[in-house]
């Protein structure tokens, strides 16, 4: 079950960027819900499956004796809602807005600038895994937001 969790159902055993395939999947589940509960509700799930993850985290490493593996995604769950809960996101900008939180969410993640790759190198066990994703996600979330509103003033 635990393996379950940490790998978002198995799409962290992607053979190919299984952290692309694990945050497209949380895309997915989180335009999913948006629909049906508020932004804010998203970000305090994004939360607690933050502290639930970090404590599963801290015990699979000691099972499998590595640190942020590459299987577990978890924190691209964590870190794409946080994303989708702060940029903005409402039905009708839906796919622009969601396809804009994916890719900033990517870059931040995959590049890892300033203080999201310190959190990334420096800290270690769960709230390593996780700390720099979340980060990631504010990131994106408000890179999504200033890149729409200008979309919107000069394209759509």
């Amino acid at each position: 079950m635990r393996k379950l969790f940490l790998t978002l159902f198995y799409s962290g055993l992607s053979p190919k960027a299984p952290g692309t395939v694990g945050s497209f999947l949380a895309l997915i589940l989180g335009l999913g819900l948006i629909p049906f509960i508020p932004l804010s509700s998203l970000f305090l799930l994004a939360l607690l499956i933050t502290v639930i993850a970090v404590k599963q985290i801290d015990i699979y490493e000691k099972e499998v004796g590595a640190h942020d593996g590459k299987e577990i995604v978890i924190d691209e769950l964590a870190g794409m809602w946080i994303a989708l809960s702060i940029c903005g996101i409402t039905q009708e900008n839906m796919i622009i807005m969601g396809a804009l939180a994916f890719i900033y969410f990517r870059i931040f993640d995959i590049w890892k600038p300033s203080l999201i790759g310190r959190i990334d190198e420096k800290v270690k066990g769960g709230w390593g895994v996780m700390g720099d994703d979340l980060l990631a996600g504010v990131a994106a979330g408000i890179a999504a937001s200033g890149t729409y509103q200008l979309l919107v003033m000069f394209i759509l």
